[in-house]
């Protein structure tokens, strides 16, 4: 039955999606990089979608998902800060050791590796997630650096505080930290606070970097305020 592959059909164009993204990356291309993320992103929402209105959800379908994810949102966003770090000449460092400093993007790709690995396992994440899922991970690192990439590169400080970042990303993918999914069971306010206030708190956070520097950075600033609320409420909860 040919519905049967619509499903895993618009996976693989999420898989297409994230190869393209890699090679604009690697062409230092990271708006087009991005974009075809972003693409990759809008397939991923809707081949689970389709595959429950159809009723043919498989076990394949489920792999194949993950494999197309850590593609699009894994590899992706890896050759992205890869490619920009390769621009950034570390004369301060021994040449071995500079060589060695743009190949810790790679480490972002294992990890994310890792995370979908879990969330295939995982029951607990109907509703939420436990640590960061790789669509936003990809889509912060995506904005960035076209967003401000090259002010970053104004500074070994900025440039070192980047890779400490994909530490630190990398972490938060695999962390035991619930993090708020935007899944609504009913529309009423009671319940779902802190889903509307990221939501309301997204539209300046995303205009007013495009109004005043004309970049898309505020993208990354909604990633990490989505980070930040997910921690506060967790541990708001916990008292």
């Amino acid at each position: 039955m040919i519905k049967k592959h619509i499903p895993n059909t618009i996976t693989c164009c999420n898989l297409i999606a994230g190869c393209i993204a890699t090679y604009w990356a690697f062409q230092g291309k990271y708006e087009w990089a991005l974009l075809f993320i972003v693409i990759g992103a809008v397939f991923d929402f809707f081949d689970g979608m389709t595959a429950r209105l159809l009723h043919v959800s498989s076990p394949i379908g489920k792999e194949l998902d993950s494999l197309a994810d850590d593609i699009t949102f894994g590899f992706a966003p890896s050759a992205i800060i890869f490619s920009w770090l390769c621009g950034y000449h570390f004369h301060e460092l021994p040449s071995l050791i500079a060589f060695i400093m743009p190949f810790t993007a790679f480490i972002m790709a294992a990890f994310s590796a890792l995370r979908l690995a879990k969330f295939n396992l995982d029951e607990r994440q109907a509703m939420g997630f436990i640590g960061l899922p790789t669509p936003a991970n990809a889509l912060f690192w995506g904005a960035l650096i076209v967003g401000t990439g090259d002010f970053l590169t104004t500074s070994p400080y900025y440039v070192y505080s980047v890779i400490a970042a994909v530490f630190v990303f990398s972490y938060l993918l695999i962390a035991e930290i619930p993090m708020f999914a935007l899944k609504f069971k009913s529309w009423g306010w009671r319940g779902n606070e802190v889903k509307y206030i990221f939501l309301l708190t997204c539209i300046p956070l995303l205009v007013l970097p495009l109004i005043l520097f004309q970049s898309i950075s505020g993208l990354a600033g909604i990633i990490a305020w989505y980070v930040i609320l997910s921690v506060f409420t967790q541990r708001k909860g916990d008292k």
